[in-house]
């Protein structure tokens, strides 16, 4: 069904970019099962292949800042894109809000709780039954920074920070629920939904966090026209189909 949709659409700009070319993108790992989609497709369509690297948005960052040859950056917040537009490494112009997310927290599928209410008044050392709360290192992986702050407006931050399981990036926050070495978790909904080993218990408010945006931006010295291309494609209407797909919100919608 989306075939079709996807052929009669055609990227002008793709159109010079010589089917050679390779683009790199450095994207939040939270993203890789949407990426990977896209890029799939943007090779389909252009013949232009993407060298994907995922990881947490700050080891991402701080790579970009020293050089890390990449040609476009996703971040799964605003922070680490500051960080390096403060190091002049992307393109000033060219930065932009692209998705969105929410946070949820999960349990494997033999959790016996299939809906957990949390307030301040929740016992989360019981819930967790001798394991810990997975979720991003709160020092520096977005999904862990969110977390902690909704912890904290909910009245649960001093209960819960003993009892982090600090994962270096989402995914691996994700994998330890999955493993069943952490009962309960704060991952994004769009971690949720890639997962059949973990189902959602709670989703925590949006207004108990700042908002979850993506921004994305082109590296300082690299928007030559396949990664402009690139660039372009991420905000068309048939990327933006298959993020949402995979849950996320767009924030930057084409015209």
């Amino acid at each position: 069904m989306k075939s079709g949709l996807f052929a009669c659409c055609a990227f002008v700009a793709a159109g010079s970019v010589s089917a050679a070319e390779k683009v790199t993108v450095f994207a939040a790992a939270s993203l890789t099962n949407a990426m990977k989609e896209v890029a799939a497709l943007y090779e389909q369509q252009t013949g232009t292949a993407s060298i994907l690297s995922f990881a947490s948005s700050s080891a991402l960052a701080r790579q970009i800042a020293q050089g890390a040859p990449a040609d476009i950056y996703l971040s799964a917040n605003e922070k680490w894109m500051d960080y390096v537009e403060q190091q002049k490494a992307i393109e000033p112009d060219s930065r932009k809000a692209l998705l969105t997310n929410s946070l949820v927290m999960v349990a494997p599928e033999s959790y016996l709780a299939e809906q957990i209410e949390i307030s301040a008044s929740w016992d989360l050392t019981v819930a967790l039954q001798g394991t810990r709360l997975a979720t991003g290192d709160p020092n520096h992986v977005p999904a862990g920074m969110y977390a902690k702050q909704s912890l904290e407006n909910l009245g649960l931050w001093p209960q819960a920070m003993p009892l982090l399981a600090r994962a270096n990036n989402v995914r691996s926050a994700l994998l330890l629920v999955e493993r069943e070495e952490a009962l309960l978790g704060i991952v994004y909904k769009t971690d949720a939904l890639v997962s059949e080993k973990v189902k959602i218990v709670a989703e925590l408010p949006a207004s108990s966090h700042t908002p979850i945006t993506y921004p994305t931006a082109l590296v300082k010295g690299q928007a030559d026209a396949a990664a402009r291309a690139y660039f372009d494609f991420l905000q068309s209407e048939q990327a933006q189909m298959i993020f949402e797909k995979y849950g996320f919100g767009v924030a930057a919608r084409a015209h």
